[in-house]
């Protein structure tokens, strides 16, 4: 009976193991959620606009990306700009609560954020650009994935295990001199008429604060002028 119950055992390791995921199969699969790889290298350019709301106070935000050269996020608070802009070679932000001029990023800033420059994200052809990927197991409903860069800067993405969505992504970061916890969760994805998906819903918990981004609109390839990422005198 015992050898049984052993044998038994071992077969269903065995097909756990045969049916198990691997990391590279989750990023393919969610590569694939939001379009396909062939669909992703067609895009030039991502031009969104929406409204982020902080404390109970909507303001109207867009988000440029120009695949490869550079990516802008820009908010109205009440007449005062927060902007922040990476391109492939540095970065550089304007924080209305610090006088409001553009001001250099810090390198270790811009190596947390640059992979915003590139459509589909860290993830999409992650060996190409020298960041590796490391399945951690599941958290609830969700493959969690630990994506490192060649920076040594590490991302921990959660892909639903249905829709293999990007549906939270945690990363640490500088802020007041101090490392802080970054939560982001993405929900209300939609395909775009180019037949790309982007989440219109983004919550990000900054830990002393939070705030939430609304998409309201999105175009692809629109043409852009890549002097919006250069920094102003």
């Amino acid at each position: 009976m015992k050898k049984i119950i052993s044998f038994l055992s071992l077969v269903l390791f065995i097909a756990a193991v045969l049916h198990a995921q691997t990391a590279d199969e989750i990023v393919n699969k969610h590569i694939d959620a939001i379009g396909g790889k062939d669909k992703i290298k067609q895009i030039t350019s991502v031009y969104l606009e929406g409204t982020t709301q902080v404390m109970g106070n909507e303001n109207p935000t867009t988000i440029t990306i120009l695949n490869g050269k550079g990516y802008k996020s820009e908010s109205d608070f009440n007449g005062q700009k927060a902007i922040q802009s990476y391109t492939d070679k540095g970065g550089w932000s304007v924080n209305p609560m610090g006088g409001g001029s553009a001001e250099p990023m810090p390198e270790e800033q811009y190596n947390a954020g640059k992979d915003q420059i590139n459509v589909g994200g860290a993830l999409f052809d992650y060996a190409a650009k020298g960041n590796t990927v490391e399945l951690q197991g599941k958290d609830g409903g969700a493959y969690k994935l630990k994506l490192v860069t060649k920076d040594k800067i590490a991302t921990t993405y959660f892909i639903d295990a249905t829709t293999y969505y990007v549906v939270k992504v945690l990363k640490k970061a500088n802020m007041g001199g101090q490392e802080v916890e970054i939560a982001i969760k993405l929900s209300d994805y939609k395909k775009t008429d180019f037949g790309y998906a982007i989440p219109f819903t983004i919550d990000t918990d900054l830990g002393q604060f939070s705030l939430s981004t609304t998409i309201k609109k999105a175009e692809i390839n629109k043409t852009i002028d890549p002097a919006v990422f250069i920094m102003p005198k």
